[in-house]
Parts: C-alpha cells; structure tokens; sequence
C-alpha cells in the first residue's frame, strides 16, 4: 500500500487509488467537473490540477495513481494560477446564462467559478452557440452552456448501457448529441440531469417552475417499484416540484429511474380529495359521516366469510395491518395483498425476498433471470447487473421473454419447460451455474403470475438447492417483486387465513355473488368487471379504477403525505415521511380505518402512529429494526405439481405507467407516446 504525502500529510492509501480520491479522504476537496467516482476517467477537465513534487508541471490528480513517496501539494501559487487558467478557458465560450439557468444554486461551474474565476474576460471574439438537441420528454437541452465534460456521454454507455450519446466534432466545433436526433430511449435517462455539472441538461417538466433555494425537501422513499429508492421530494407550499435521488449504496447507489424521478406530476391530477357515496348510479360528494354510515349500513349483519379485502401495490405497512385487524374483527379470513393474483408459498420468507440483496449482485458470478424483465420491472437492479457485467467474469442466462437487457445474456428458452430441464441437468448453462462459486436466480413475477405458480416456485427452490445457490454467507434465490407494498403484506401477514380466498377466489366468489362486501384499499390492478353485485369500498388517493367501480369512496394519502413504512423487495424496511399534507379531506390511510372500525363495533387498539408501529413489531420482528436486514432462514417452499408448457409472460406492457400516480401523469403520458407506442409502430405488435 503506497504512502505519500499532501500538503504535508502522511497518508496510506489501497493500491490504483487516485491523487484526487487520497486528497478526498483526508478531507481536502479538490475541484472537478468531468471526473465522477462511478464513471470512468477521461481527465479532460484539467480543473484538478495539482503540483506533484519533480514533475515539469501540474498534474491531473484524477488520472494519477498514488505511489510511493509521491510529495503533492493542492494550496500553493502554481496550483492556484493553473486552476484559474483553466476556468478562464471554460468561461471564455460560457454564456452569461446564470440569472435565467435553471441549474442556478445548483451549478458545479457556478460554484467553482466563486473560487477561481476572475471578475472580468480578456477574451473579445464572439461566443460559440451551439444548437439544441433533442433527447425526448424529459432532457431539457441547452447546448451553448455545454462544457465538453463528457458525463452524459460516459454515464448513457457505461451505467445505463445505452450508447446513444456521443461527441462530433473537434475542439469549439465538438457537439454533445445522439448524432440522428433521437430520444434517449432508457430508463435512467433522467441522471443526465444530476451528472450534468452545468445548465446543458436540465429537466424538462421542472424547467422554469422553481428555485432551487424556495423548496422545502424532505427524505423518504420512492412506492413507483419494490426497489425501495431513497428519494428527496421537494415542495413549495402543498405542491410537489420534484423528486431527486439521495445516496444509498446499499440501494439505489445515488441513481434513480425515470419513473419514479418524474411522475410526481401524477401526484396533482385526478386526485380523490372528499368521500363520495354512489346514490342512484352515481358517485354523489359526501361528508365522512354520511359514507361511514353508508358503510355501517350495508356491513352490519353480513357475515365474516361475505367480506373480502384486497390491498394494492402503492400502500404503507401501518394501513395493512389496520386494515388486517379491522377485516379480521370482522369474522372474515378472505384477504390478500397480491392484487396481481400470483400464488406462490410464503410459508418461508426466503422463499419470497431478495436474499442476495441488491448490493450482493455485485458479488455474483453468474445470474440466471426467470420470467423477468428487470430493465422495466426495477431499472436500480438492472442498472447494478449492468455494474457487475463491466466488472468482468458475469453470465447471465434469461428464462422468458428474450429481451436487450443492456448487457450479454444467453437465452435458453420462453418457459418452464426450459427451468425443468436446467434442474435435470439436461441443458448447457448448468454447466456455468456448476462452475460458478457465487450462483444467483431471480425469479420474477411473471413466472408466478400463473395458475401453476407454486409449481414454478417450487422448481425454483429445487434448481437453487441442486446448484449450490444457497451456501454459508450466500443464499442466491431471489424474488422480484414489482409492487412497493407486497413484500410488506407478506411479512406482517395480509394474506388469506384458515379456509379464507386470495385474490382470485375473492374475484371469482364477488362475481358468482358469494361475496356481498369488497374493501379495496389502494387497489386498482384487478379486473373490477368481477366485482359483480357486491357492495365496494375503495379507500385511495387516485380517481382510477377502483374508484370508478365504487360504492363508497374514502379519500387518503398519497406517498408523500403521510409518514409510513414500507418493505421493499430485500426485506429491508423502510421509512416514508409527509413531504406535503394530503388534499382537500382527504387523511391517513391507517387514521380513516380506524375511525371506521369504531362505526363498525371493531376498536382498534391504536390511538397514534406509534401504537400502529407497535402493532406491527409485533405481527413481525422485521418491523422493530428500520433501515436493517433480517436474513431469511432457508426452508421448504413451494408445492410440486403439473407445470403448464405456456411461456412465462411479461407483467408489464408500459413501464411508464403502472399504478395510479404514473397513469394521471402527463409526463408519462409523453413518455408512453415517445417510447412505448413509438416502438409498436415500428415493430407492428400492439398491447
């Protein structure tokens, strides 16, 4: 491990460390604009130039690898007149944009130019201006303000694996651009905006709307997938401005998809923002008094196993297990959190987590991917794959719908007919999952989306425990969830009980007129043609389906109002926090069962947000430890049976909308029109 100095101080630093990454850790910040520590190094910039004892001149500390007895300096005159010669380059074709750049108080170029630029230019020729590309409906692009620093470039090839962007050009005459002016067809296209270090990317939907310094921003968690992404959503009064990603690399890294990075514009329109009580066909304005009695009116006397509640996929922990305990006081045991109708066993909880973890794909060495397409259905977890692939030695092999992942795979087959012959040893990838000393599955939604779910669940523990997957310090079975609220369900036990129906027994008994009483909350993936006759409570934040087919509507929060917790697809709980307060009426999910309970005769035994969370430690010990991991122990799961030879489908035919908020949002709407329907036009198939 070489030694050397800086400024004076003795520091030992991990061999292909950089000057500039030795200055980091001892605290001494070092200018930069094209260097970043998740890309690669172009040292382009020259912004962090130092002075390295017996070289002819500064150094570029972010291309110079420590060694041993190097004597550098970052604070002396030579350092300082080179760093200024540098920015008065940057500056000399710089617009003098800053009082309208949307990137104001947030700019790199803004900031070091406080420290190094000069108060005047001696440069009389005219500026460059360059013209302004397209990059689709989310990358606002103002090209003239572009200093050549290639992170978007480096970021669209090496993290998002779409080598969309590149340079033309020479000198004051290179462009940044997509060469045919195309949009940037990936779901993490929206990080453009934070690696951009000036004002030539910018978000196109927020473009204009706000200062940077007039928002209120509050840390919590993104709902748009199971993935669980720390997020900071930022508001000016009751509005949502934007959400941006905040650090977790155990997580997200400090990347975040473009779903749920814009749309937060879904948060605003057709929100449900009073109860409503249908009287004559149709949904009349209520106070809460009246549709609590309208409630109380058709639930009282109909028996336990005449009521049915389903869950959706954008609800918090506390309201569940309220609404678990209120359904239950009840006498009914038909209640399911798996509004996507997937069966698969949860007898054992690493039968449905992502053991591995996100951060632990990064120590696989070969990954076999079953009825998924992690590119839509968690961008984060494809994005990490993608990491893992450049880090050399990784085969992945796809069970399903042959897809570009953004990385090599080997496709072996559309369905389970394939999983079987890998678990008899009859096809060529055993040999790479043999050979492997890190072997992970992951087994997506669409492989138990079917009738025969447990059947393929069970496959998959057998094709885990034949191949070594599950080893000390290493358990590589892994499910993928798509829904932010599933793995909460599951873990405090929102699932059917002793002789109750999941989700499509409860949709099959609704529509025969077996069940006379469906509370839906935040349910809106179900066939509500099924509902039959019955009498329906939707309880949520979005006019979307399910409020279409009620009876009674109760209006609650969206994810950034109101505080809760959420489970994402590691197991790893979560805290969500109130960003804005909830419109109109409208109030807490677990508050509005509560006070039902009591119109119904069922006190629930919580008066605060507390309580709640005691109840919940207590229906599951995951829930006493936040921002933490239990690890599953291994167990029997699934249950053997007749596998149908039908290929595994995929779950989701527009990634752009997915649940309520992503559907009302006009963004995803352009996004939906630019990419989804763009591509079926092309490729003449229709969904």
């Amino acid at each position: 491990m070489p030694k050397l100095t800086i400024d004076g101080i003795e520091v030992e630093v991990e061999p292909g460390t950089s000057v500039l990454q030795a200055c980091e850790q001892i605290g001494i910040e070092i200018p930069r604009f094209c260097y970043h520590e998740r890309l690669s190094v172009p040292a382009n910039c020259r912004m962090c130039l130092v002075e390295m004892e017996k070289a002819p001149k500064p150094v570029a500390s972010c291309a110079m690898p420590c060694g041993e007895g190097m004597v550098i300096k970052t604070n002396t005159d030579l350092v300082h007149k080179a760093r200024k010669g540098v920015m008065e380059f940057l500056l000399i074709n710089h617009p003098l944009d800053c009082p309208i750049c949307d990137q104001g108080g947030e700019c790199d170029l803004q900031d070091q130019a406080m420290g190094y630029g000069f108060d005047r230019s001696r440069f009389q020729e005219n500026k460059r201006a360059v013209k302004d590309k397209y990059l689709g409906p989310l990358i606002k692009t103002i090209m003239t303000r572009c200093i050549h620093c290639t992170r978007c470039i480096r970021f669209a090839d090496e993290i998002a694996g779409v080598p969309e962007l590149g340079a033309t050009g020479r000198g004051e005459h290179m462009e940044i651009g997509t060469y045919i002016e195309q949009a940037i067809s990936s779901e993490l296209s929206g990080n453009l905006i934070d690696v951009c270090p000036v004002g030539a990317l910018t978000s196109k939907p927020y473009a204009f709307t706000t200062r940077p310094w007039e928002l209120r921003k509050t840390e919590t968690i993104d709902v748009m997938d199971a993935v669980g992404s720390n997020i900071r959503v930022d508001t000016r009064g009751p509005e949502v401005m934007r959400v941006i990603p905040r650090l977790n690399e155990d997580v997200n890294e400090e990347w975040l998809a473009d779903k749920s990075r814009f749309s937060y514009d879904g948060l605003k329109r057709q929100r449900l923002d009073r109860p409503y009580v249908r009287k004559d066909g149709k949904l009349q304005p209520a106070t809460w008094a009246e549709a609590f009695a309208a409630i109380a009116a058709k639930v009282k006397g109909v028996p336990g196993e005449r009521i049915a509640a389903l869950a959706g996929d954008l609800v918090d922990a506390e309201s569940m297990v309220a609404l678990k305990d209120l359904v239950e006081g009840l006498g009914s045991r038909n209640l399911d959190c798996r509004q996507d109708g997937a069966v698969f066993d949860t007898s054992a909880r690493a039968g449905y987590l992502f053991n591995t973890t996100i951060a632990g794909i990064e120590q696989a060495d070969a990954i076999l991917l079953i009825g998924t397409n992690p590119r839509w259905e968690a961008a984060i977890v494809n994005a990490r794959i993608r990491k893992r692939y450049l880090m050399g030695g990784l085969k992945v092999g796809v069970i399903g719908q042959q897809l570009d992942l953004t990385y090599p795979t080997t496709y072996l087959g559309a369905g389970p007919q394939t999983l079987q012959d890998v678990v008899d040893g009859k096809h060529a990838f055993c040999d790479v999952l043999k050979d492997a000393k890190r072997p992970m599955l992951i087994l997506g939604s669409g492989a138990l989306r079917r009738a025969d779910g447990p059947a393929v669940h069970a496959l998959a523990r057998q094709l885990a425990e034949s191949f070594n997957l599950v080893q000390d310090g290493w358990n590589g079975f892994n499910v993928l969830h798509t829904a932010a609220a599933r793995v909460g369900g599951l873990e405090l036990g929102f699932l059917p009980g002793q002789g109750g129906k999941a989700t499509a027994e409860i949709l099959s008994a609704t529509s025969a007129g077996q069940i006379d009483v469906v509370y839906l909350l935040g349910a809106d993936e179900i066939d509500t043609a099924s509902l039959g006759k019955a009498f329906v409570i939707y309880q949520g934040h979005h006019g979307d389906r399910g409020a279409h087919r009620a009876d009674v509507i109760l209006p609650g929060a969206a994810y950034t109002e109101k505080n809760g917790l959420y489970v994402n697809t590691e197991g790893r709980v979560q805290m969500a926090r109130m960003a804005a307060f909830p419109l109109g009426e409208a109030r807490e999910d677990w508050k509005i069962i509560r006070a039902l309970g009591e119109q119904l005769g069922v006190k629930l035994p919580y008066d605060s947000l507390s309580h709640v969370r005691k109840r919940l430690a207590d229906a599951s010990p995951v829930f006493r430890s936040i921002e933490a991991l239990v690890a599953a122990e291994w167990g029997t799961f699934g249950r053997a049976g007749t596998i149908e030879n039908a290929p595994f489908e995929p779950i989701i035919e527009n990634y752009y909308m997915t649940d309520p908020i992503s559907r009302a949002s006009a963004t995803m709407a352009k996004c939906t029109e630019t990419f989804v329907l763009a591509a079926r036009e092309r490729t003449g198939t229709h969904g």
